[in-house]
C-alpha cells in the first residue's frame, strides 16, 4: 500500500495549492481573480474570443465562463456583443481599462512562470509538459 506522501495525485494537489496560493495575492491589488485572470491572458493574446472559445480553451463550464465574463464586465476590463451572425454566441472584448490592467499583470505572469520554471533545463520542461499531458489524458 502506498503511504499518503507516494501518491502522485497528492502532490499534485499540494503543488496546485501552493501555485494558486502564491498568484491569487500577487493578483490581489489589480482586483482581479486567478481564474478570471485566465480568461484576460486569452483575449490579450486573441481580442474577440467568444465565451464558448474560452470555456473549450480553459476546459471549463461555459456557464462558469459566462459569470466570469459578466463580472469582468462590472469591473470594466471587457464588454460582451452578441455575435453579428450568432446571437447566441456571445464575444468579449478588452477595454481601455482592460488594456491597462494587461500592461500590469502579463508582467506578474511573466514572472511567476519565470519563478515556477527556475531551474529547469528546456528539455525538463518539455518533459514536464508531456508528463502533466499524459496524466490528463489518462484522467479522460
Amino acid at each position: 500500500m502506498l503511504s499518503l506522501q507516494e501518491y502522485i495525485s497528492i502532490k499534485l494537489h499540494k503543488v496546485d495549492l501552493k501555485l494558486t496560493g502564491y498568484i491569487k495575492a500577487k493578483l490581489e491589488p489589480f482586483n482581479i481573480a486567478p481564474e478570471q485572470n485566465l480568461i484576460m491572458m486569452l483575449l490579450w493574446e486573441q481580442d474577440g474570443l467568444t465565451q464558448s472559445q474560452i470555456a473549450a480553451k480553459l476546459n471549463k463550464d461555459k456557464t462558469n465562463i459566462a459569470r466570469m465574463a459578466s463580472n469582468l464586465e462590472q469591473k470594466g476590463f471587457i464588454t460582451r456583443q452578441a455575435c453579428p451572425h450568432d446571437k447566441r454566441s456571445i464575444k468579449l472584448f478588452v477595454t481601455e481599462k482592460g488594456e491597462d490592467l494587461g500592461k500590469k499583470v502579463i508582467p506578474v505572469a511573466e514572472q511567476f512562470n519565470e519563478l515556477v520554471s527556475g531551474g529547469f533545463t528546456k528539455k525538463e520542461l518539455e518533459e514536464l509538459d508531456r508528463l502533466l499531458t499524459k496524466i490528463s489524458y489518462n484522467l479522460d
